[in-house]
Parts: C-alpha cells; sequence; structure tokens
C-alpha cells in the first residue's frame, strides 16, 4: 500500500513540474502578452522577432499606452487574433514578411479580413 502512495506522488510531482515547464520560456524566446487591459493573452515567440519592424512598432505603442512601468511583463497592445495572424505569417515566411511595418500587416489582413483594422487596440 505504501508502495502506490509514493508512486503516485512520484506521478504528481511529474505532471506539476511538466505544468511549470511549459510556463517558461525556451532559450531564445520571449513571453509577451496581448489584448487589452481586462484580459491577456500570452504568447511565446522567438526573441529574433523583436528585431522586426512590426514589433518595433508594437513596442513604440506598448510605450505610449503604457510607459515603462508594468508589472504584468510585456503587454502588445493588439488584440490575440491579429497577433497570432501576425506570428503565423512570420513563421511561414519570416524572410519575405520581415521587413513589413504594423500598417503594412495591418493592410494585407484587412484585404482578407475587413474588421482586422479594428483589432489593434
Amino acid at each position: 500500500m505504501k508502495e502506490t502512495n509514493r508512486i503516485r506522488k512520484i506521478v504528481r510531482l511529474k505532471q506539476l513540474v511538466q505544468r511549470w515547464r511549459r510556463r517558461i520560456p525556451q532559450g531564445g524566446s520571449l513571453a509577451v502578452y496581448v489584448g487589452d487591459e481586462h484580459e491577456h493573452r500570452r504568447f511565446v515567440i522567438p526573441i529574433r522577432f523583436i528585431n522586426l519592424p512590426v514589433f518595433a512598432s508594437l513596442l513604440n505603442k506598448a510605450e505610449e499606452a503604457f510607459g515603462f512601468q508594468t508589472t504584468n511583463g510585456l503587454v502588445l497592445p493588439c488584440d490575440a487574433i491579429f497577433f497570432e495572424k501576425l506570428l503565423n505569417v512570420l513563421e511561414r515566411n519570416e524572410r519575405r514578411c520581415g521587413a513589413l511595418d504594423l500598417d503594412d500587416f495591418t493592410e494585407m489582413f484587412s484585404e482578407s479580413w475587413p474588421l482586422i483594422g479594428s483589432l489593434l487596440l
């Protein structure tokens, strides 16, 4: 009976460790939060994306919106749906789309989805 309890504790501990590992970004990654002031969604992005013009624009908007004083991590002022589309495009073709600015992405997405322009906060 004691052996069964010991195995259960080991399994629970392993599950707990796995849950926490998913929350910690891997080396070369950065956790960012997107969304409005009521709800933020967490994304883990490659650190190299920070050098792209679209992220420079988002960081400038974050500075204007929130300043440098934040206790919740790096928050980018855009909708999660827009950000998902942005990441999807960059992950598929970073070389071709990496030089695009925020306005370029907004225009690109608005052609395929007319309401996307309203998703930037």
